[in-house]
C-alpha cells in the first residue's frame, strides 16, 4: 500500500510533468507561427514531449542550413516547404551502416524527393491556372482584380467549383500515376524495412550467444 506521502509525490511529479508536456507545445507552437525555421527530433523531442520531459524544448534548433547534432542518433524533421508543404526529413546516418541498411535510407530519400518534386510542381500549376481562371472571368465580367477599396476581387464557390473540377479531370492522368510511383515507393521501403528488421535481429542473437558463450 502506497502511504498519502507517496501518492502526493506522485501527484506533484505528473502535475509538473503536464505542466512542462503544456508549455513546450505552446513555445513551439508560437515557434511555427512565427515563421521560424526548426527542426524537430521525431524521435529524441517527441518522446520527451509525450513524456512531459522539461528539457525537450532545448532541443528544438533554428537556423537555415540546419544539420543534426553529432550526437544526435534520430531523423530530424522540418517545417513545411514553402513550395510542397511537405516536411522536409534530414535521415539519420549510422556511422556502420550496413549496405542494407544504405539501401533502405536511399530508398527514403528517393520517395521523400519524388514528392517533392511532384507536389511543388502541382501547387505551382494550381495556384498560376486558378489566378488565370479568376482574372479570365473577372474581365468577361468586366471587372478588375481589385475592387475600388483596393481588395482582392474573388469569385463565387458555385464559379470556383467549376475550376476545381477541370484542374482534377485534366490532371487525372497525373495524380494516377503519381499514385502509382507512390506505392512503388512505399513497396520498396516496406520490403527493405523488413530485411533490416531481421538483419538487426540475427545481429542482436548473435550479440547475445557471445555474451553468454564468454
Amino acid at each position: 500500500m502506497k502511504t498519502n506521502k507517496q501518492k502526493i509525490k506522485e501527484k506533484y511529479s505528473d502535475t509538473v510533468n503536464k505542466c512542462a508536456l503544456f508549455l513546450n507545445l505552446l513555445c513551439l507552437h508560437a515557434l511555427r507561427l512565427r515563421g521560424v525555421w526548426e527542426f524537430i527530433p521525431n524521435c529524441e523531442v517527441l518522446q520527451q514531449l509525450r513524456s512531459g520531459a522539461g528539457n525537450a524544448l532545448c532541443l528544438c534548433l533554428q537556423g537555415l542550413g540546419f544539420r543534426p547534432p553529432p550526437h544526435s542518433h534520430s531523423d530530424w524533421i522540418g517545417p513545411p516547404d514553402k513550395h510542397s508543404n511537405l516536411r522536409p526529413v534530414i535521415f539519420y546516418v549510422p556511422p556502420e551502416e550496413s549496405a542494407l541498411e544504405r539501401r533502405l535510407r536511399e530508398a527514403r530519400q528517393e520517395a521523400q524527393a519524388s514528392n517533392q518534386r511532384f507536389w511543388a510542381r502541382h501547387n505551382r500549376a494550381f495556384r498560376q491556372e486558378k489566378e488565370e481562371f479568376i482574372y479570365s472571368r473577372l474581365k468577361a465580367k468586366g471587372l478588375e482584380m481589385r475592387d475600388e477599396s483596393g481588395q482582392k476581387a474573388t469569385l463565387s464557390a458555385e464559379e470556383m467549383a467549376d475550376f476545381y473540377k477541370d484542374f482534377l479531370s485534366k490532371n487525372f492522368k497525373k495524380h494516377l500515376q503519381y499514385n502509382r510511383d507512390w506505392y512503388k515507393h512505399n513497396f520498396r521501403i516496406t520490403f527493405l524495412m523488413g530485411q533490416v528488421a531481421v538483419m538487426r535481429a540475427l545481429r542482436w542473437l548473435r550479440g547475445r550467444k557471445r555474451n553468454v558463450e564468454q
